[in-house]
């Protein structure tokens, strides 16, 4: 019990005396510790750069022995070529020569050859004079034939000279004018005019033809187109003498066709005619044959009106009835007709009633 009481009694002075020990070992514990964890980081950093010292030695021969490999094989890869290109240098070359002396050769022999050239145009030029002993020949061949043409041309125009002007022979009573009596010898057209015939005149002939339109009608009034009976035979007697002009020159310019006008020259139904005409191209362009009619309820009590030119079943609808020739009686001023300002023309409705038929031939 004795023990019991002094270690009670020793008690509170053990537990400060524990807790001063603990503290003054835990001060001493954590430097002690740094101190450790210090050691210890410096030695393994000597230990890691020691170790990663002898890596980049490592890999520093294996990479130069890597590149050293490499470039020895791309070394005998450029001797190789270089070898290649120089063997094709060579062969191109000795090719060369070759092919030099081959073609050199082979012109000389087949394509320049001096002696296959000079036989070659000698043949031309033996050739060319042959050639151009024909072409001289040919050329004085047609030359002559164009003066004999020329000659021939010209003897027939004085020929015909000679029939035109067959009225200027000189006759018993009185001598002509190539036989002038102040003359030695005779004028050589007298000789000819005497050898020639009088040159006689044919009627040209005027073909009916059947037409319909106003210039065909007017053309066909004149005198030359109506009927007459056939014309006597001609009484042989002696020309005039004298510069006549040829009686068919006087009858074409006295007969000559009527050359109506502008007005006259188009036809009446002309308009009529272009409308039916693009009726017939609109039908012939429709593809169906009933009338648009309007769907819109909006144009329901509005009569539809149908394109110009167009005819419906109920008849074919004015020119312009819409928009041209729309009549109003609520806004005229009188139920009279306006008066014209250019009175008509009464030349062309008189035509063919009050003018004479002189110079008909009957």
């Amino acid at each position: 019990m004795a023990t019991l009481a002094r270690l009670q009694a020793r008690s509170t002075s053990m537990g400060q005396q524990y807790y001063y020990r603990n503290s003054v070992v835990d001060v001493f514990r954590k430097k002690e510790n740094d101190a450790a964890i210090k050691i210890q980081s410096w030695f393994r950093g000597c230990q890691v750069r020691a170790y990663i010292r002898h890596l980049h030695t490592v890999a520093t021969t294996i990479q130069k022995w890597w590149r050293g490999y490499l470039g020895r094989r791309r070394y005998q890869l450029i001797v190789k070529l270089a070898y290649y290109t120089m063997k094709m240098n060579f062969y191109n070359a000795m090719a060369v020569r070759i092919q030099r002396r081959w073609r050199g050769y082979k012109i000389r022999k087949y394509c320049f050859n001096y002696y296959y050239l000079k036989e070659y145009l000698k043949a031309i030029s033996e050739t060319n004079d042959a050639i151009r002993e024909a072409l001289e020949e040919f050329a004085e061949m047609k030359e002559r034939e164009e003066k004999k043409a020329d000659l021939e041309r010209e003897e027939k125009k004085r020929d015909y000279q000679a029939r035109k002007t067959h009225y200027l022979l000189s006759t018993k009573q009185i001598p002509g004018i190539y036989n002038s009596p102040f003359r030695k010898d005779p004028d050589p057209w007298e000789l000819r005019l005497q050898k020639a015939k009088p040159l006689t005149h044919r009627r040209p002939e005027v073909k009916q033809t059947h037409s319909v339109s106003l210039s065909d009608w007017l053309a066909c009034t004149s005198a030359r187109s109506f009927p007459r009976s056939e014309v006597l035979p001609p009484i042989d007697r002696k020309p005039c003498q004298g510069p006549f002009r040829p009686v068919a020159e006087v009858l074409e310019q006295r007969y000559r066709p009527l050359e109506p006008t502008l007005r006259v020259a188009d036809p009446l139904d002309g308009l009529k005619e272009a409308r039916q005409q693009l009726q017939r191209q609109e039908w012939a362009r429709n593809v169906n044959d009933n009338m648009f009619l309007p769907f819109s309820s909006y144009h329901k009590s509005k009569k539809y009106i149908p394109t110009l030119h167009l005819s419906s079943k109920y008849g074919s609808d004015s020119y312009g009835r819409q928009h041209f020739r729309d009549e109003n009686p609520k806004r005229w001023i009188c139920d009279k007709d306006f008066q014209t300002v250019l009175p008509s023309f009464d030349l062309f409705s008189k035509y063919g009633k009050l003018y004479s038929k002189a110079g008909q031939i009957v």
